[in-house]
């Protein structure tokens, strides 16, 4: 996993300039429940310091769809769903899309709002699908249009 994750900063890094940061997140398969649980318990903690998330020091998470896989600032950890096994575009495309927060996170890069802090990983996630003639529409069902209002302060 190490070697794959260093592929990905550089190529992260190289296309979409990102900081080349080689402090890699853990990475943990978790079951759907587990997944479930750090997802709403993000919910709360954003609800009680949205000060902090709006600052861009923690992001939202995304509430109304499928979650793919979370990315914990505070762990610096990747969540991923037990089964997932890197060997297809689409999942590793996940991982590039988690990557990105955590080279947000540790480069501390500062964002107006969650959604404005996705726009880079959906562009990452999506270009990495361009190169296996893949698409977010195709494999996740995401529009060009779902994809922008994920990716916009909305106040």
């Amino acid at each position: 996993m190490e070697a794959l994750l260093t592929v990905l900063v550089t190529w992260l890094s190289a296309n979409l300039d990102l900081p080349p940061i080689y402090d890699h997140p853990r990475i943990e398969m978790v079951s759907a429940a587990k997944m479930a649980e750090v997802r709403y318990s993000r919910i709360g903690a954003a609800q009680l310091d949205r000060v902090a998330a709006e600052a861009g020091s923690q992001a939202l998470p995304e509430i109304g769809h499928d979650v793919f896989a979370i990315y914990d600032d505070v762990g610096r950890t990747i969540y991923l769903p037990q089964g997932w096994t890197g060997t297809t575009p689409a999942e590793v495309s996940v991982l590039v899309h988690e990557l990105v927060h955590h080279l947000q996170n540790v480069g501390r890069l500062a964002f107006d709002c969650a959604g404005e802090r996705e726009k880079p990983a959906y562009r990452a996630q999506a270009r990495w699908l361009e190169l296996f003639g893949k698409s977010l529409a195709g494999e996740f069902g995401l529009d060009p249009m779902t994809v922008l209002v994920r990716t916009n302060c909305m106040r």
